[in-house]
């Protein structure tokens, strides 16, 4: 039997422990999008993988799950305008490199996505991973097939810093806080912790639909689409 996430009882539940009573088209529209990605390329993974990619991004894209720019700005002008004022302030004090300047050749490397990808290198790393050249277009990390892709290969793989969600959750261990470590060092790591035992908690298993019944899914989201458009 294909074994599927129960979204009416994630949703629900969720909205209530995380999202302060309500949800937006949004940050359905993000969540949704992981869930296809996983169910899709690694339907037999450990669900507490899915947890924690799904807290990461809520943490790092401010609680939207639509991918964003560093700083929430609007323009790469914006957010290098907010990184100058910080770091001059003392308030990066973590940063050793400062990421956010435009290059030779005007691009600049600073944080996009579901999670926070920084520095050339980095995009070089993805473009392998997702099939797009965001060396030559780093905006395009943010569109959300791109973003899902570097979100959940990176956390799987260890791209960012070393460490893979098998690290930290795997049989004989049950790390929430480490699992931080795949992302960003111990940074905010207790949070985390939580976001990532809460989105578990509303994780549920159910089988399949039948294929009207995904059929009939399918219609009702496309008609929702077009009525927000």
């Amino acid at each position: 039997m294909v074994i599927h996430i129960d979204r009416t009882f994630f949703f629900d539940t969720v909205r209530q422990s995380l999202f302060k009573g309500t949800l937006s088209d949004g940050q359905v529209e993000g969540m949704a999008a992981i869930f296809d990605y996983f169910e899709a390329r690694m339907p037999e993974a450990d669900w507490r993988w899915l947890a924690y990619i799904m807290a990461t991004a809520f943490h790092e894209t401010a609680f939207t799950m639509q991918p964003v720019r560093e700083t929430l700005a609007d323009s790469d002008a914006r957010a290098i305008e907010i990184l100058d004022r910080a770091y001059a302030a003392g308030r990066l004090s973590w940063v050793k490199t400062v990421y956010w300047k435009p290059d030779e050749d005007g691009k600049c490397w600073l944080g996009r996505g579901l999670v926070q990808l920084t520095h050339k290198r980095n995009y070089e790393a993805m473009s392998r991973v997702t099939g797009i050249d965001l060396v030559a277009e780093p905006d395009r990390s943010m569109e959300m097939p791109a973003a899902v892709t570097i979100l959940i290969e990176g956390m799987v793989a260890g791209s960012f810093t070393g460490h893979r969600l098998a690290d930290h959750l795997n049989a004989e261990k049950e790390d929430w806080m480490n699992a931080r470590r795949i992302v960003n060092g111990t940074d905010r790591a207790e949070k985390l912790a939580g976001y990532g035992k809460a989105f578990h908690a509303a994780l549920r298993r159910e089988a399949a639909p039948g294929i009207w019944q995904r059929l009939k899914g399918w219609i009702v989201r496309a008609i929702a689409r077009l009525c927000r458009d």
